[in-house]
């Protein structure tokens, strides 16, 4: 649906989507000016005046300031923590960190926590607001285009360990989810790029027509048109919202929005989540190697893993191994990364397939000599 909140300075008409967990469910508001209003959403929330926020150093120097100056004329105190930028950030030490300035800051259970960043704020915060006092209240306001679209919606936070990608964590609803869309321009081009990845993940496993309007208007989401962009990111927030609402802890059909990441987190892995592959840049891939596979076992035409492959190619995201880092990938330790995967079940890999676009399913009737055979057609060192 659609409103129009006013400001003292502007209409700014914005989309809602809710997330319907009953007493957990919670709004997603996206659209443009959230950040500078974002008082108007977020006091009514609040038992008394006063909140945390937790940024990193290049979120504080472009966003924390119009954060800071909202909540001030809205007389709401506020600590702020400033972490480093980066995915290393995601770790036992930090959290640990974390918790000890917010329990120093007398933050309280009633009280909220405010995640403003990309995935790697949002999920490290709302770790910490998982485990502080057995459990506290969180806001997320994501700045860049992945975590608008996905990681700050459906409560999973956690941070890596050394033998994966987000494998200690928590499912933690957040109170709200503010995506101002104007935020995003602050953001280099090769970051809107990765977190197309995720938009486009939404039309390849349910919803055939989102992709068939992403093909139409990919590069006018890519440059950052108004329209375009608030469709994009409505679309993937109600695509996500009606997932999370009828499985909130991934027993089911919530594995779907996994499409891509088995192969991505390897990825991931193996390049040492550094610069050398952005998590989205991987799910691109990872998209291209599902559908690829899909192909191969007869799953779906290879018409359609070649029309994924093309539209992730003319985004600019990676679709072979060449494009990865050294794209040097021993097929032993792929599939050995693969198998920290969060999926497993009985020591058997799950894989996030597709009979189409737009029509995805879970299997675990990939067998290791299969996966061996199409990692190494598709590039990997035997």
């Amino acid at each position: 649906m659609s409103a129009t909140q006013s400001s003292s300075e502007t209409a700014i008409e914005t989309q809602t989507v809710r997330v319907d967990l009953a007493a957990r469910a919670y709004d997603i508001h996206i659209g443009r000016g959230l950040l500078q209003n974002s008082a108007h959403y977020i006091a009514p929330l609040l038992k008394r005046p006063r909140v945390a926020i937790v940024t990193d150093t290049q979120v504080a120097s472009h966003h924390l300031p119009t954060l800071q100056k909202a909540l001030t004329e809205a007389e709401i105190a506020h600590e702020t923590v400033i972490i480093e930028a980066g995915e290393a950030s995601k770790s036992f030490a930090q959290l640990e960190a974390l918790c000890g300035q917010l329990i120093d800051f007398e933050i309280e259970r009633d009280d909220c926590i405010i995640a403003l960043g990309g995935g790697v704020i949002g999920d490290l915060t709302g770790f910490a607001a998982a485990i502080l006092r057995r459990g506290t209240r969180f806001i997320q306001i994501p700045t860049s285009l992945l975590a608008q679209v996905d990681s700050s919606i459906g409560g999973k936070t956690a941070i890596n360990a050394g033998q994966g990608k987000n494998l200690i964590g928590a499912f933690h609803q957040p109170d709200l989810v503010l995506a101002d869309t104007d935020v995003l321009a602050s953001l280099p081009h090769r970051q809107i790029i990765a977190g197309y990845a995720e938009i486009v993940k939404y039309g390849a496993l349910g919803n055939a027509d989102f992709f068939d309007w992403l093909d139409d208007n990919q590069q006018a989401v890519l440059t950052l048109e108004a329209g375009p962009v608030a469709h994009a990111v409505a679309e993937s927030c109600r695509a996500k919202a009606a997932i999370v609402a009828r499985d909130e802890r991934e027993s089911g059909e919530r594995a779907l929005l996994n499409l891509g990441h088995t192969f991505a987190h390897a990825f991931e892995k193996l390049t040492h989540y550094n610069d050398a592959l952005l998590h989205g840049e991987a799910v691109g891939f990872g998209m291209v190697l599902a559908f690829a596979l899909s192909a191969a076992r007869g799953d779906c035409a290879p018409a359609d893993a070649e029309r994924v492959k093309t539209h992730m190619q003319k985004a600019g995201l990676p679709i072979a191994m060449a494009q990865i880092g050294n794209g040097n990938f021993g097929v032993n330790a792929l599939i050995e990364a693969m198998r920290q995967d969060k999926k497993m079940q009985a020591g058997t890999m799950r894989f996030i397939l597709a009979r189409a676009i737009g029509n995805a399913f879970v299997t675990d009737t990939v067998t290791d000599d299969e996966l061996r055979g199409f990692l190494i057609a598709q590039g990997a060192q035997a």
